[in-house]
């Protein structure tokens, strides 16, 4: 495997690309762990990271807006109906229309992760420095805290609901749910947005990233909210200031990103001999 290192944009701030030789079965294959990068100290001011973090403050503000917003507003239509099979259809929908939008939003200037989680996951798939990462994270949980603020004071100072278990779900089974629906996602993320074999399916991308988050939320909203995003988790538990089994969605939904970053760069990307998408591509 050989290593290039280049700055395409003149500046000094690296990026390595690995190019594969055609798999020979006789030799050890590499794994992804090995193109994990921490990344430059300068990468933390690079305008082009800090617009990139900007668009991830803004995408993931769209979405949480959108998305707690219409839990709020079916709660005050219907006198706090939003545990109703009804009210998991309409989250499902907000969510996955406003996680279209938001992906959609920011794919060329960011990749549009709008997710702790999904950055993890390209993270340990060598997709993105852990300096960038982190950037991305905080300016993750910015836009969603500030979304919150924003829904509390605009609805009258409403309750902005957080994250919590239904009735007989415990812990554990939150986090088994967590892990699997987020690994749904990334694995998601990965086929249409970061394989390089993705063609012209690339072009629906954020549909099918936004469509996945609805069906999980179908399949998971009634146990614990259906998270599958610790940003998505953290504003409305920081202005709300409920805290309780907080952890479950940073645990569960890290593990599972983690795992689809790993299991798809491992198995579908890096035994193939295509070439490595660039960490500012994604």
């Amino acid at each position: 495997m050989e290593l290039k290192c280049i700055s395409p944009d003149h500046s000094n701030t690296p990026i390595f690309i690995f190019h594969s030789r055609p798999l020979d079965f006789n030799q050890t294959v590499t794994m992804p762990i090995r193109n994990i990068a921490i990344g430059g100290p300068e990468e933390a001011t690079h305008p082009d990271a800090l617009k990139a973090a900007l668009a991830e403050f803004f995408s993931t503000l769209i979405f949480v807006f959108a998305g707690s917003g219409s839990g709020m507003a079916f709660n005050k239509l219907t006198d706090n109906g939003a545990a109703t099979p009804a009210g998991l259809v309409s989250a499902s929908i907000a969510h996955g229309f406003a996680l279209f939008v938001a992906v959609s939003v920011g794919a060329n200037i960011s990749g549009g992760h709008v997710n702790p989680a999904v950055t993890f996951g390209a993270f340990v798939g060598g997709n993105i420095t852990l300096l960038r990462g982190i950037l991305y994270w905080i300016a993750q949980l910015l836009g969603s805290t500030v979304a919150c603020l924003l829904l509390q004071f605009s609805t009258g100072y409403l309750g902005v609901p957080a994250f919590g278990l239904s009735a007989g779900v415990g812990v554990w089974n939150a986090v088994v749910f967590e892990i699997v629906m987020t690994f749904g996602l990334v694995y998601t993320v990965y086929a249409t947005a970061v394989d390089p074999k993705k063609g012209n399916i690339g072009i629906i991308a954020p549909l099918a990233i936004g469509l996945i988050v609805g069906a999980n939320i179908l399949a998971g909203g009634a146990f614990d909210g259906a998270s599958m995003n610790p940003a998505v988790s953290f504003g409305p538990a920081l202005v709300s200031w409920s805290w309780n089994n907080h952890w479950v969605y940073w645990v569960g939904p890290l593990i599972g990103g983690g795992l689809a970053g790993l299991i798809y760069e491992f198995v579908f990307i890096n035994q193939t001999g295509h070439e490595q998408l660039p960490a500012t591509d994604y």
